[in-house]
């Protein structure tokens, strides 16, 4: 017999992304790697991501040897041609730009070179691995950014899926910070990835999340992430570290 006082689930209140402040992960820089074609996406991204409460963005192009070999000159230039796009539409819009650094042979050597290498705030470098495994070398890689002053933010750790609870735990032990991707927190990657997000937001292990915006596709797909119950947990545990940059 069914019964007529089945109970439901409340809905949860929705909560934009004013309270971070600051997207510090996405691809919107034109035309210099797999995020962003053109200026006009990118202003249309920009846009619509200002909506959904973000002031402030610190995009991030991927420097990768085999695949997207920026420099600081050309994630530069293409800085200033967004800012100016940007600006004749929007004064009310900061803009500055880093990098999500692939840790691979030639970052190792930029490293052991001395080259400058873009950081945000206060020395933050954003690092990501292959999703296949990361380089056996990856946590004296870590020490040696540590070593010269840099604060180490891994992107996106949820999606590496080789990675262990106890990768995860030394990483955090060697003062790593971890960067979430927001489109995470509903599946947008697969259910293997969402998982993994949930437990690490359980463990109170995040520090920053970000966008990581590639695409139209993914920008329209943001506010469902408004009422997901985890995003309310990330926003009050506060850990997170958004609107310090």
């Amino acid at each position: 017999m069914f019964s007529i006082f089945k109970k439901t689930s409340k809905p949860l209140k929705s909560i934009n992304f004013e309270s971070l402040r600051t997207d510090m992960h996405s691809h919107l820089i034109a035309g210099i790697d797999d995020g962003s074609p053109d200026l006009e996406t990118s202003i249309s991204l920009i846009g619509q991501l200002k909506e959904m409460g973000f002031q402030r963005f610190i995009t991030t192009p991927h420097i990768m040897a085999d695949f997207y070999r920026n420099t600081p000159e050309i994630i530069g230039n293409g800085l200033e041609q967004l800012e100016l796009a940007i600006n004749s539409n929007d004064q009310s819009i900061e803009l500055k730009a880093a990098a999500e650094y692939l840790v691979d042979f030639e970052f190792e050597a930029k490293i052991d070179n001395q080259e400058p290498l873009l950081t945000f705030g206060d020395k933050y470098i954003l690092i990501e691995t292959s999703f296949i495994s990361a380089p056996p070398n990856f946590e004296d890689i870590i020490f040696k950014l540590q070593l010269k002053g840099y604060k180490v933010i891994l992107a996106h750790p949820e999606r590496f899926l080789f990675m262990t609870p106890k990768d995860y735990e030394s990483y955090k032990n060697r003062s790593v910070f971890f960067q979430l991707n927001l489109l995470s927190l509903i599946g947008y990657y697969g259910k293997p990835v969402q998982h993994r997000a949930q437990q690490l937001i359980q463990k109170n292990m995040i520090d920053f999340v970000g966008t990581d915006c590639h695409n139209q596709i993914q920008a329209n797909m943001y506010e469902k992430c408004f009422t997901n119950s985890y995003w309310h947990k990330l926003v009050e545990s506060g850990f997170l570290k958004n609107h310090l940059l």
